[in-house]
């Protein structure tokens, strides 16, 4: 085992994603060790990407022998047993797919799979490695093509009756608003999901002329983006500020129904839209005060993810530490 690591204390941990996927060799101690990403091309089937993936598990224990297991962040539902994916949005041509058995056909020995649900992997990584490795229990919402989230509580997901729970990005803060992908009126995808928040900042800043916006972004502001907003906000943009302020707001107020349901306080922003740091977290702050019940308004944070997609991969390789300690 190479630099004095032993097979118990490294797993190899996978993020797939529709465009990369991204797979790292884990020390249970230590975190990250080595990293590496192929191209998804998610186009050429569920067959391609599978080889992909375990090519990059075998460059890893090609080099360093046994390591206890593979944990992979997927999106897509994931049956209770973590060993099937079902139709994951932007894999085109999965429908039930067994990720253990199809690797076990693919390396030269099987190895222990896990698959979780990619924001459910990144909370764990959070937990264990990240921003949120102060919190014995918070709920992670990540920000990005879409809202995923993921609630740990005592170091663990709470996964729910069936897997499926921590699907922040579906819950409702207005029942007349606008439609979200999953046909959800006012889910708060449908407010900061990257396609809808860049249409409403469209929409706010368009006969903003002042705004910085109307020079990074094409014409009629098509095209923009979180990054610009951000960039904007730094450079002293009063309409990109409001932006980011409007989209805190509605974070705030779903985090604040959490509070209520589940009294737990603590949260944990990741994804490209949490990089716009405190000009969305500060009215988001702001909003969860007045959304909660008074019993309930002591001890509250928000702090920013700033691990990036190393989370994800921390926390599917920590699936298979917790697992195999599980049933020592």
């Amino acid at each position: 085992m190479t630099d004095g690591h032993r097979s118990t204390d490294l797993a190899v941990g996978i993020d797939l994603g529709g465009t990369s996927i991204k797979a790292a060799l884990v020390s249970r101690q230590q975190g990250l060790i080595e990293q590496t990403t192929a191209q998804t091309e998610a186009d050429k089937g569920p067959v391609h990407v599978l080889d992909t993936i375990a090519s990059l598990v075998q460059s890893f224990t090609g080099e360093t022998g046994d390591v206890l297991g593979v944990g992979i962040g997927s999106p897509g539902a994931i049956n209770w047993e973590r060993t099937t994916v079902t139709r994951p949005p932007n894999l085109p041509g999965w429908e039930v797919v067994n990720v253990g058995d199809e690797l076990a056909k693919r390396l030269d020995a099987p190895l222990l799979t896990l698959v979780e649900n990619d924001a459910n992997a990144a909370g764990l990584g959070s937990a264990h490695y990240g921003a949120g490795h102060g919190f014995a229990s918070f709920v992670m919402v990540t920000l990005g093509t879409g809202v995923g989230g993921a609630i740990i509580h005592e170091n663990h997901i709470f996964r729910g009756s069936t897997g499926a729970a921590g699907e922040i990005g579906h819950m409702s803060i207005d029942y007349e608003g606008p439609i979200a992908r999953s046909g959800v009126a006012g889910a708060i995808e449908a407010y900061l999901g990257q396609r809808f928040l860049s249409r409403q900042a469209r929409y706010m800043l368009l006969n903003r002329r002042d705004s910085l916006i109307h020079q990074m972004a094409q014409p009629d502001l098509m095209g923009i983006t979180p990054r610009m907003l951000y960039d904007a906000a730094v450079s002293g943009d009063t309409g990109a500020r409001e932006v980011l302020d409007w989209a805190g707001h509605k974070l705030g107020c779903v985090l604040g129904s959490i509070v209520n349901l589940l009294d737990i306080r603590k949260f944990v922003v990741g994804g490209g839209l949490s990089g716009a740091g405190d000009y969305i977290l500060d009215p988001a702050r702001r909003s969860l005060q007045r959304a909660v019940l008074p019993a309930l308004s002591d001890g509250l944070e928000i702090v920013q993810e700033t691990g990036g997609n190393d989370v994800g991969m921390l926390g599917a390789a920590h699936m298979v530490f917790q697992y195999v300690d599980e049933r020592r």
